[in-house]
């Protein structure tokens, strides 16, 4: 038995346990071939990664160092003792060397595989195996099992209301914030939205981190309840209320490989949504040249795969194919974007037309979902709430109803403005490379970080005239984003 040693160490979502090359309870050599242990205390049970110390200053031989995560999961004291010992292979990577081997799983192997990966009984790299795995083949009946798999991993909360509407975009185009507009519109109208979002993870901002430059959205359960009960909607992050926390892990995973196809992108998608009491759903799939969805056909594909997966779990939806040539809006990063929501909420005569036009078509499309509402009104209705300033009355009371924002909502004050090498005409914008730019730029972990774009596809432009302007907080993070627009700036124009 070796003593809990609380490490002020954050290693993100991963279990990491610290012992000292002179542990008297387990002997490195011991670990030989596998780096798992199991950590037990007061009855609770975890899976770590485990790490050699030879400084007996930062955890001696007696003592179990806990790094935040594990130390918060365990949830014993420091002092308590804790048993470690090497830990088993999960049983369920049998089925993972099955799929490897092209083998289709079934419900049973793919609870199995999930339910593992949330007590962390998988290191990352055979997470990476299950996903390049499943990225290889997988059935529709098995996109479907492992999405209800997903779902089945964390907390589903229930609504006691017949209806209950939520709006999701597959992500890839910067500044489609939409969320945020269409959430107060449907609320405004009547309609229960308890919208839970992501935080970015290689994007330059989610709807969750534009959102917490307005608000407060670490919520708890109980929170987001009286929320959604007070306001009939509410905007926060999913992460907090456990809703498919499997889909967190994976995703933590497949992003850095690069790994999102389609299968995994529905069951990511939609075991949340129905997590989160979801009745019915509209998916915004924007289709362009740097989407995450090309063409018509990958369209088409993916349309098919939303429905047959929605259907089978209850959901009433709507797949509404946008267009996703270029970024929507003009702010990429928290701030900006929260500029440019809250612009179009208000009905400024600066707010972004092509932002407040998608908002309206997509609260639209939700807003037909309301038996009460005459068919084909949806739009007009939407665009009635919005201009009459009913939706900003709804997003002040949600923004005050779950509390004051802890950002310190200013734009980053570097700034340089990348600028046109040529007269001509701006015949695209690649969405991958600008919102890259704005990742580099320090988004959104600095939330003031970004890209401003000043000049559209189909304007005209003549040399030395500025395309976007790059807002930075860090010069470090500045001067990687601004070597990075030098290099290629990602507007395609044509000399004229």
């Amino acid at each position: 038995m070796l003593k809990i040693k609380a490490l002020p160490v954050d290693t993100l979502r991963e279990n990491v346990l610290v012992l000292s090359r002179d542990c008297v309870a387990l002997r490195p050599e011991r670990l030989s071939g596998s780096r798992k242990v199991e950590v037990r205390a007061n009855g609770r049970s975890l899976f770590a990664t485990i790490v050699i110390a030879d400084d007996a200053a930062l955890v001696g031989a007696t003592e179990a160092g806990l790094t935040m995560p594990l130390f918060r999961r365990l949830g014993a004291a420091e002092g308590v003792e804790v048993d470690i010992a090497p830990a088993r292979p999960p049983a369920s990577l049998d089925a993972v060397r099955d799929k490897i081997h092209g083998a289709t799983l079934d419900g049973a192997a793919l609870d199995a595989v999930v339910g593992d990966i949330v007590t962390h009984a998988y290191s990352d790299m055979e997470i990476a195996a299950f996903l390049i795995a499943c990225a290889s083949f997988m059935t529709p009946d098995e996109t479907l099992a492992l999405t209800r798999s997903m779902i089945a991993s964390g907390s589903r909360l229930t609504w006691q209301r017949p209806l209950v509407v939520d709006k999701h975009c597959i992500g890839g185009i910067p500044g489609n914030r939409t969320s945020l507009i269409v959430a107060p519109i449907v609320a405004a109208h009547g309609l229960l939205i308890p919208k839970t979002s992501s935080r970015a993870i290689t994007s330059p901002a989610g709807t969750a981190d534009t959102m917490e430059v307005l608000a407060r959205v670490d919520l708890s359960e109980d929170e987001m309840r009286a929320v959604v009960g007070r306001c009939g909607a509410c905007i926060v992050w999913g992460g907090r209320v456990d809703l498919s926390p499997a889909d967190d892990v994976l995703i933590s995973v497949e992003r850095p490989l690069g790994v999102d196809t389609p299968e995994q992108m529905v069951a990511s998608i939609l075991s949340k949504k129905v997590a989160a009491g979801s009745t019915h759903l509209v998916i915004d799939l924007p289709v362009g040249p740097s989407a995450k969805v090309r063409d018509a056909d990958q369209a088409l594909h993916l349309r098919k795969l939303f429905e047959f997966v929605g259907r089978r779990l209850g959901l009433v939806m709507e797949i509404a194919i946008t267009d996703g040539e270029q970024p929507i809006g003009r702010g990429i990063g928290p701030v900006l974007e929260a500029r440019d929501v809250r612009a179009v909420l208000e009905n400024r005569p600066d707010a972004p037309f092509d932002l407040r036009d998608k908002a309206i078509a997509l609260a639209g499309r939700v807003l037909e979902f309301d038996p009460e509402l005459p068919g084909g009104r949806g739009v007009d209705r939407a665009r009635e709430l919005l201009e009459s300033g009913a939706a900003a009355q709804k997003m002040d009371a949600i923004i005050e109803a779950q509390g004051p924002s802890p950002c310190a909502p200013v734009l980053g004050r570097l700034t340089y403005e990348v600028t046109a090498r040529a007269d001509g005409w701006i015949e695209g914008v690649d969405c991958a490379r600008i919102g890259r730019v704005a990742r580099l730029a320090g988004a959104p972990t600095d939330v003031g970080a970004g890209v401003d774009l000043i000049k559209r596809k189909g304007d005209s432009v003549r040399a030395g005239e500025p395309l976007y302007r790059i807002h930075g907080v860090d010069p470090a993070d500045f001067g990687f984003a601004r070597d990075a627009a030098n290099e290629d700036p990602g507007f395609r124009v044509i000399r004229t």
